[in-house]
């Protein structure tokens, strides 16, 4: 990504200025599996009585791409770093995958205009209403 990129653009990763007003007015708590850094404020608690909590994407912003525990302690539903509330790993739990919504990989069912519109022939089972019977 090119310098000018990151100095403006938001969505694709953070910009020059916030990863520095990072690096100032927060302490680093942790990093999850995909790269993705995570901040609490040095600060004392804002008005409402909590401290600041934020999180730095590593390469897209999208929100889905926070695991489960990160998202309890952004919430505040911990104090503690995730890594002491993690349960073990079960063999079912699938890796993530991220929201293809919108992207050319996203999910195109049969008859979708994406698709070429074709849809499967009526199969005789249907009887259109009319307005006469």
């Amino acid at each position: 990504m090119g310098i000018l990129s990151k100095i403006f653009t938001w969505w694709d990763g953070a910009t020059i200025g916030t990863s520095l007003w990072s690096s100032r007015n927060g302490e680093h708590v942790g990093t999850d599996a995909q790269g993705n850094m995570y901040y609490r404020a040095k600060k004392a608690k804002t008005t409402e009585g909590y401290e600041r909590r934020w999180v730095i994407y590593a390469g897209a912003n999208d929100a889905s791409r926070v695991p489960s525990e990160w998202h309890g302690w952004l919430h505040h539903s911990y104090d503690d770093v995730p890594e002491s509330h993690l349960p073990p790993a079960r063999i079912w739990e699938a890796d993530y995958t991220p929201n293809a919504t919108g992207t050319v990989a996203a999910y195109r069912p049969q008859g979708a205009l994406e698709r070429g519109g074709r849809r499967a022939a009526a199969t005789g089972d249907y009887e259109a209403w009319s307005p006469d019977a």
